[in-house]
């Protein structure tokens, strides 16, 4: 039986993984629910804002997220495209990606362009077997 590192180089590549848990990210995004958002993530991830801020741990990805559901992105839609994926050496996937942000009111009303990096491990108690353990989000210049 092949291991969860094993299969990104067998039946699962690396645009594979990227693609799905992006697709995770996204629906919990534009589901508004910040523990689903934060479900994809590493007990011990990271997680940059496109604000520079640095969120340790699932719990307070998934709690900043449910925030911003709440106020200033509620009712928002975002779509996550993957730009690029690769096979690191230990099983892990490195992403890049490009989100577009559609906000119906507020003072972040409007279309917003936004890029990340990712990094995603096997995770054997997740049911995909896939988590983030980092992320890096930051803005487009407009």
């Amino acid at each position: 039986m092949q291991t969860l590192n094993e299969k990104v180089g067998a039946d699962m590549n690396a645009e594979q993984v990227a693609t799905e848990v992006l697709g995770r990210l996204e629906q919990a995004w534009n589901d508004g629910d910040g523990a689903a958002f934060g479900e994809v993530y590493t007990d011990d991830a990271t997680f940059v804002t496109v604000r520079g801020e640095w969120i340790p741990g699932r719990a307070a990805i998934a709690a900043g997220h449910a925030g911003i559901f709440r106020t200033i992105y509620a009712g928002s839609t975002n779509r996550m495209e993957l730009v690029a994926a690769r096979a690191l050496g230990d099983g892990s996937v490195v992403a890049s990606s490009r989100h577009t942000l559609e906000v119906p009111a507020g003072p972040a009303a409007g279309t917003v362009a936004a890029r990340s990096t990712s990094v995603i491990v096997p995770d054997a108690a997740d049911p995909s077997g896939w988590r983030v353990a980092a992320t890096h989000n930051t803005y487009v210049a407009a």
